[in-house]
Order: structure tokens, then C-alpha cells, then sequence
């Protein structure tokens, strides 16, 4: 049987019930060719409920129920950083700090340029938080 080309349509019927629901009819899936391959996907979507915020924006003084930000991670932009990670090109020389990404998940959220470039042209480099030392200029 040969495979389907990339240029097929998915038909889906419009009475298709919810993957829980105990519905006793037959759901059928279809694909049929496409007579141009040159023609655009379509994909709709049903409008999400709009939530009621009015009773959060009517007390902006209830500071309780606000939400406040966390203290930044890492050193600030433009301070200055001694490079700890032993196989770097720029072990124990010292960078500016050009970027500190927040979200914690990251693995390497500092971006620090140099003065001197490496064997490839390139003066950036992200680092972890322990692999830096903030130095006082």
C-alpha cells in the first residue's frame, strides 16, 4: 500500500463527541488528496469565556492579594564578573555582565562579554550563577 502523500486534506465530521463521553455513534476520520498543493491549512478555534476581573481591579490598595515580583537573580547589567568555569577560553579573566535571564529553570542565565575575543571571533559567553564571581570595579 503506498503512503499517502504530503498534500492531503484531514476531514473531521462535525458531531464529534469529547474522548470521555459515553456516546454510542461512530466517529470517522478521512483523508482525502488535495487537487493543488499549493492551497493553505485552515485551523479555527472556539472563543475561551472571559473571565470576570472586575473584583481584583476594583481594590488596586489591597496589597494582600497582589502579587509582588521576586528579587532579581545574579549580578545586575554592566557589573563586572571574574569567569570560574575551568574550561572556558576566559577562566579567571574578567567580563561585563550584558544580560541576567530571570526564570529559574534556565542552566546558563548570565550573558558576559569580554574584551578579547576567543578562536572564533566571539566576545559573549552565557555562565551559570556558580561559575561567575562578581568582582567590585
Amino acid at each position: 500500500m503506498a503512503l499517502t502523500s504530503a498534500a492531503t486534506v484531514f476531514v473531521l465530521p462535525a458531531n464529534v463527541t469529547a474522548a470521555g463521553g459515553a456516546s454510542s455513534s461512530r466517529t470517522s476520520v478521512s483523508f482525502l488528496p488535495m487537487r493543488n498543493a499549493g492551497s493553505r491549512l485552515v485551523v479555527r478555534a472556539a472563543e475561551d469565556t472571559v473571565k470576570d476581573t472586575s473584583s481584583s481591579e476594583s481594590s488596586p490598595a489591597g496589597g494582600a492579594t497582589t502579587k509582588s515580583k521576586p528579587p532579581p537573580i545574579g549580578p545586575k547589567r554592566g557589573s563586572k564578573v571574574k569567569i570560574l568555569r575551568r574550561e572556558s577560553y576566559w577562566f579567571k579573566t574578567v567580563g561585563s555582565v550584558v544580560a541576567v535571564d530571570q526564570d529559574p529553570k534556565t542552566r546558563y542565565p548570565v550573558v558576559v562579554r569580554f574584551a578579547k575575543v576567543n578562536y572564533n571571533n566571539i566576545s559573549t559567553n552565557n555562565y551559570a550563577l556558580d561559575e561567575i564571581e562578581e568582582v567590585k570595579a
